[in-house]
C-alpha cells in the first residue's frame, strides 16, 4: 500500500513514525519532509497548495490513501478537489472537506454552528473594520480580562488574552485596522473569558462512527507558569489526570456527540480528526476552540499511546467502519517538551546545527522544523524538536525528557522546564 503524508513537522513525523511500525505492507511518502522523517519516508517535494502538482505526485506513485496534517491545505478544499477528480477515484483522504474545515477556518463559523446545536461554548461578539468603532465600544462596555480571537487561521498564535482596556482596544486595531495577521484577522472575535483548566480532546470521525482517542493536555504560552507570548505549542502531558469518568461522560454527551450529530445533520461532508479544545469550568466542559486536524504538540503524546495498528485505524475510518474497532490505550503517561529556536515565537534564526541527538536514550525524538544541510542535521522552523518519554507517573516521564534535553543543543535554544506544572 502506497500512504501520503501531507505536511512536514512533528505531527506529520509522529503519523509516519506510527505507520512505520505497522503491520501492514506499506510505502510512505511525505511532503517536504524534515530530517528526522527522511530516514522512514520517500520525500515528494513539491507545492501542496498546487493541487495539480498533488495529482501527478498521487497518480505517479500509486497512492491510495492521503493522510492530511496540517489544517490550510484542508481549508483551501483539498480533500475535495482529490474526491471529486474522476482520476483520483479510488483515492481515499482522511481529512474533511473544505465546508467541514470551516470550523477551524472560521471561529464565526464554529460558534454559529455550536449555538445552532447547543453546545457550551463562550458568549461572543464579532467584528470587522467597518465596525471597529462598536468592537471598541463592546470592550469599553466589559470587564477584563479581554479575549480576542482573529476569526481565521494563525498557526496557533491568533488569540490575544489582555487585562488592561487599552491593549485590548490597541490589539483590536492592530487585528483589523493593520492587518496583523493578514485576512485571518479581517473580523475578529471578542469573547466572553472562561476560568478554568483546559484540555484537548480527539475525535476520530468516519462520517458515521466516531471513537475517541486519548485526552492530552498543551502547554501553548512562551513562558514559564503560562506567561509571555502564545505559541503552537511548547509541550504537552497525556493521560489528563483531573479527567475522570463523570466529566468524561459530560464531554461525549454534551460537547462530542452533538458536534456529530451536528455534522449529520447538516450533511457536512467530514471524515477525520476533530479536536476540541475544552475547558473545564466549575465541573462543566465547555468549547473553546474546534480544529480539524490533530493538534501539534498533543499529537506526539496521544499517538504513542494508541496500541491499535494506527494504519488499521485510518482504513477503518476512510471504509466508514470505526464501529468495528476496539481502540486499546496505554496506561502509562506521556510528556512532551518542545525545544524552540530563540526569539520564537517571534523572529529566530534558522540553519543552526543541532548536536547530540545521537546520544538520546528511553526518549522518541520527534522533528519538527529541521532540515539536512551538508550531512548535518540544522534548525528550520520556530518549534524544532519534540522530546517525547514515558513511564508510569508524569514526574518520571518529564524527569527523562529533561535529561535528553540536557544532551541536545543548537545556539539559542529554548523550553518551558514546568511542563506539567499545574497538574
Amino acid at each position: 500500500m502506497n500512504l501520503l503524508i501531507i505536511g512536514s513537522g512533528a505531527r506529520e513525523h509522529t503519523f509516519a513514525w506510527k505507520i512505520h511500525n505497522s503491520t501492514h505492507d506499506v510505502n510512505i511518502f511525505m511532503t517536504n519532509p524534515n530530517a528526522g522523517c527522511l530516514e522512514i519516508v520517500t520525500p515528494l517535494f513539491i507545492d501542496t497548495s498546487n493541487f495539480d502538482l498533488l495529482k501527478e505526485s498521487i497518480l505517479s506513485n500509486s497512492i491510495s490513501l492521503v493522510l492530511v496534517g496540517p489544517e490550510i491545505p484542508l481549508i483551501h478544499g483539498i480533500s475535495d478537489f482529490i474526491s471529486n477528480d474522476p482520476q483520483l477515484a479510488r483515492v481515499k483522504v482522511i481529512g474533511p472537506s473544505k465546508k467541514g474545515s470551516m470550523l477551524e477556518g472560521s471561529k464565526e463559523f464554529a460558534k454559529q454552528f455550536m449555538l445552532r446545536h447547543n453546545i457550551p461554548t463562550a458568549s461572543y461578539r464579532s467584528f470587522d473594520k467597518l465596525n471597529f468603532d462598536k468592537g471598541v465600544e463592546f470592550i469599553n462596555k466589559n470587564t477584563p480580562p479581554y479575549v480576542l480571537k482573529a476569526d481565521g487561521p494563525a498557526a496557533g498564535k491568533g488569540v490575544i488574552i489582555v487585562n488592561d482596556i487599552d491593549d485590548a482596544i490597541k490589539n483590536l486595531k492592530d487585528m483589523l485596522l493593520n492587518s496583523k495577521f493578514g485576512k485571518s484577522s479581517e473580523k475578529v472575535i471578542i469573547e466572553e473569558f472562561l476560568t478554568g483548566i483546559e484540555m484537548s480532546c480527539f475525535v476520530l470521525f468516519d462520517g458515521l462512527n466516531y471513537i475517541i482517542l486519548p485526552y492530552a493536555k498543551d502547554y501553548k504560552r512562551v513562558g514559564e507558569g503560562d506567561t509571555g507570548l502564545n505559541t503552537g505549542g511548547m509541550g504537552s502531558i497525556s493521560p489528563v489526570n483531573f479527567l475522570d469518568m463523570e466529566l468524561k461522560n459530560k464531554i461525549e454527551k454534551q460537547i462530542i456527540k452533538p458536534t456529530i450529530n451536528g455534522l449529520i445533520k447538516e450533511k457536512i461532508n467530514y471524515v477525520g480528526f476533530i479536536f476540541i479544545g475544552l475547558i473545564n469550568v466549575d465541573g462543566q466542559p465547555k468549547v473553546i476552540e474546534y480544529n480539524v486536524r490533530m493538534g501539534d504538540p498533543e499529537t506526539q503524546v496521544v499517538i504513542p499511546r494508541i496500541k491499535n495498528d494506527f494504519l488499521d485505524l485510518l482504513i477503518s475510518c476512510s471504509n466508514q467502519n470505526l464501529d468495528k474497532v476496539d481502540l486499546k490505550m496505554d496506561s502509562n503517561y506521556y510528556t512532551n517538551v518542545v525545544l524552540a529556536s530563540g526569539g520564537y515565537p517571534e523572529e529566530y534564526q534558522k540553519g543552526l546545527e543541532i548536536t547530540g541527538l545521537n546520544e538520546v536514550e528511553d526518549s522518541i525524538i520527534f522533528h519538527a522544523g529541521t532540515n539536512l544541510s551538508k550531512d548535518k542535521i540544522v534548525t528550520n522552523g520556530g518549534r524544532v524538536l519534540s522530546v517525547v518519554s514515558s513511564s508510569k507517573t508524569m514526574n518520571e516521564a518529564l524527569i527523562k525528557s529533561y535529561k535528553n534535553i540536557d544532551k541536545i543543543d543548537f545556539k539559542g535554544k529554548v523550553f518551558r522546564k514546568d511542563i506539567g506544572f499545574d497538574l
